[in-house]
């Protein structure tokens, strides 16, 4: 009889979007889970306009990526207080509050459980949302906190090394309304690949179809890819599911992400 990891790499696996699973199993069912050797990712969910929550494991390190709302209920259900205060770097690929509305209580919570670490936050340059929040966390708790937040403004697409996982950050299009609901801006807003041991995961967090994401999906032993716009009209906010199916096809298996409820 096949053992309780068996049983749980064959549900993760019932996610993951390829050739070979029949289109009727392809449902999107949270959380998502993708491991290849030491090297994983859990997407706890992706629900537009409400919540996203990813945590990634390279070995003995551990990244938050986009931490919405509910992140640290899902992270104590997942780790011991002790790995949650070993996370050395949290991702942002852009302010919305659907991937920032958990930042807050994350950093209270590592204040409160005493961590002495740094703690590093990268996000996109001109991302006013978690510039905002620091600067208030710092002033309400600045005088008695036990670790230093590092930020990390990204404004290109240099890769760097963070606990022996290479990090390529990469620009996308996602834009909003202006309260006219007629104009549109573009979202200071970023993709990341993670790379570790040969294995390469590709994140293009909320995006219309860009030439950068589909570089950056071909190929990846998993892309995580969003589909957060309802029609096939060609839009500049998410990618239709048609869209983003034609460049998660392109990696070795991909989840579809932020598709709407």
């Amino acid at each position: 009889m096949p053992d309780a990891r068996t049983k749980k790499n064959a549900a993760a696996d019932s996610n993951l979007y390829n050739k070979n699973i029949p289109e009727a199993m392809k449902k999107i069912k949270y959380p998502l889970i993708w491991s290849k050797d030491n090297f994983s990712i859990k997407i706890f969910c992706s629900i537009p306009n409400i919540a996203t929550g990813i945590l990634v494991k390279a070995a003995d390190a551990n990244f938050i990526v986009d931490p919405g709302d509910g992140i640290l209920r899902d992270l104590n259900k997942e780790m011991k207080p002790k790995q949650i205060l070993n996370v050395s770097d949290i991702f942002i690929t852009h302010g919305h509050h659907d991937h920032v509305g958990g930042v807050w209580s994350l950093l209270t919570y590592l204040r409160v459980m005493n961590r002495v670490t740094p703690l590093t936050i990268h996000f996109p340059k001109g991302c006013i949302e978690i510039l905002h929040i620091h600067n208030a966390f710092k002033k309400v708790y600045g005088h008695d906190l036990s670790y230093e937040i590092k930020l990390k403004e990204i404004s290109g697409s240099k890769s760097f090394t963070t606990n022996k996982v290479k990090v390529t950050p990469f620009p996308v299009i996602h834009k909003e309304y202006l309260p006219d609901n007629r104009t549109t801006r573009q979202v200071p807003s970023l993709g990341y690949k993670f790379s570790f041991e040969k294995k390469n995961i590709c994140y293009g967090g909320d995006t219309a179809y860009c030439e950068e994401l589909v570089k950056h999906a071909k190929g990846s032993d998993l892309a995580i890819i969003e589909a957060g716009h309802e029609d096939d009209t060609p839009d500049e906010m998410h990618m239709s599911l048609s869209e983003a199916k034609s460049i998660g096809e392109t990696a070795k298996e991909y989840f579809l992400v932020h598709v709407p409820e």
